[in-house]
């Protein structure tokens, strides 16, 4: 019996400074497929005795358009970038972790206390944007959801363009870096929104996170 083989759309690799051409970046960009590359991790901690760091490389996050086999993804790239290219390819089940870890800002990576790379140095090839590719299930709504009513109501907020003004600048001391998730869940629940800024407005609250301030006077508008 032939065995079936896995298709998948979301990848994972690691890739070497000296087993790869210069013009990489350029090589994997021609592909046309999006991919976030971590910043070269070259402190994480060598369990070799003798040995501090483990050898330099690259994490690589990969979208393919459609389900295909961790093979195909293989024979591409090594064609792309040489046959010494690739190392340690699997599949991604969980996106948004894959991308955490680029920078070891994963649980697990946080737990083993891993060298913490900057967020900046993450190179995205074929404008990937990582809020594609992270969905929210029906809890996570939920729990998200409370969190922005709770924040309305201790807050004053009065409208949503306060909430989003809030949370555009305080929206990561709650947890709360993705935006297009917030935009979901308050278009979805407009109704249940409307009830706590009513109630604000109501009870004479006139807090005003979204104000604009003129960049050459200072003054809010």
């Amino acid at each position: 019996m032939k065995k079936t083989q896995v298709k998948a759309r979301y990848f994972t690799f690691i890739i070497y400074p000296e087993s790869i051409p210069e013009d990489w970046e350029d090589r994997l960009t021609s592909l046309g497929l999006a991919m976030a590359v971590s910043p070269l991790h070259d402190k994480d901690k060598s369990e070799v005795e003798g040995q501090e760091f483990k050898k330099a490389h690259y994490h690589v996050l990969y979208v393919a358009r459609n389900p295909v086999t961790t093979e195909s993804v293989r024979k591409k790239i090594k064609r792309t970038l040489g046959d010494k290219s690739l190392s340690h390819i699997e599949i991604v089940d969980n996106v948004e972790h894959v991308y955490l870890y680029l920078t070891h800002e994963s649980k697990d990576a946080i737990k083993k206390n891993k060298y913490k790379y900057a967020k900046k140095d993450i190179k995205f090839i074929n404008d990937f944007d990582i809020d594609r590719y992270v969905f929210l299930d029906e809890n996570e709504k939920r729990e998200l959801k409370n969190k922005l009513l709770n924040i309305v109501q201790e807050k004053h907020l009065v409208n949503v363009i306060d909430l989003m003004g809030y949370l555009q600048k305080y929206g990561s001391e709650h947890g709360i870096t993705n935006m297009s998730d917030v935009y979901d869940v308050v278009t979805s629940s407009p109704g249940g929104f409307r009830l706590w800024f009513e109630g604000n407005y109501q009870c004479g609250y006139r807090t005003r996170y979204a104000q604009k301030i003129d960049s050459e006077t200072g003054e809010i508008k």
